[in-house]
């Protein structure tokens, strides 16, 4: 969904990759060669893998190339670094799926946030394998979509949840106290688009009660 002007819309640009010199510099000098204004800088080197990364954003106002160019621009100078990059628009508010179980204060605490107007997203979709937090989102216009799942029912339970996921749009998903291991499968249809939050560490104990 894309609601703004450019001249109200910011760009985001992530970058990753092998760690190497004048990588902020030639990302930053290629949005100051097209007049755009950065407005954030975030970066960030693992050292032990040696691998960087950034988020760079800048306002469209001004820019001198066109939206619709930035892509293959982007695509030139990334190359030229051997960096894998992903552009978005402030003005495109992306579609979240929210997988839940019993526990609901992940769940309420992404309600608010989106509710007050502090994220931009639409959240037209929440999966459970359990009903209890359907009363959550009764409502709100959201659909919430009751999937058991066990051992032998695994592989037809995600399958229909991605048909659930495609046919809303979802493009990305948020595993809120969700208390199920996503198969391979399923991840791979959305790689690198599920977030796994948690209020507290999980200690690296697998099982239903890791904390005992």
């Amino acid at each position: 969904m894309t609601r703004n002007s450019d001249a109200e819309a910011n760009a985001i640009l992530l970058v990753s990759g092998p760690d190497q010199r004048g990588l902020i510099a030639a990302f930053s000098q290629f949005v100051q060669e097209h007049n755009g204004n950065i407005v954030d800088l975030e970066q960030h080197v693992d050292a032990e893998q040696r691998r960087f990364f950034m988020r760079l954003e800048w306002s469209l106002s001004g820019l001198t190339l066109k939206r619709q160019a930035l892509p293959d621009s982007i695509q030139t100078l990334a190359e030229s670094r051997n960096m894998e990059w992903a552009l978005h628009f402030t003005d495109q508010i992306p579609r979240m799926a929210v997988f839940v179980s019993r526990q609901s204060h992940c769940l309420l605490d992404l309600l608010a946030r989106i509710q007050s107007g502090e994220w931009q997203v639409e959240m037209p979709l929440v999966i459970s394998n359990h009903g209890d937090c359907r009363k959550f989102v009764e409502g709100l216009d959201i659909e919430y979509l009751e999937i058991p799942v066990n051992a032998g029912n695994r592989a037809k339970a995600e399958a229909r949840m991605l048909d659930a996921l495609q046919a809303r749009q979802i493009e990305f998903i948020v595993l809120a106290r969700y208390m199920q291991i996503l198969g391979e499968d399923f991840v791979d249809c959305y790689r690198n688009r599920i977030i796994n939050i948690h209020h507290s560490f999980l200690p690296a104990f697998p099982g239903a009660r890791p904390y005992h």
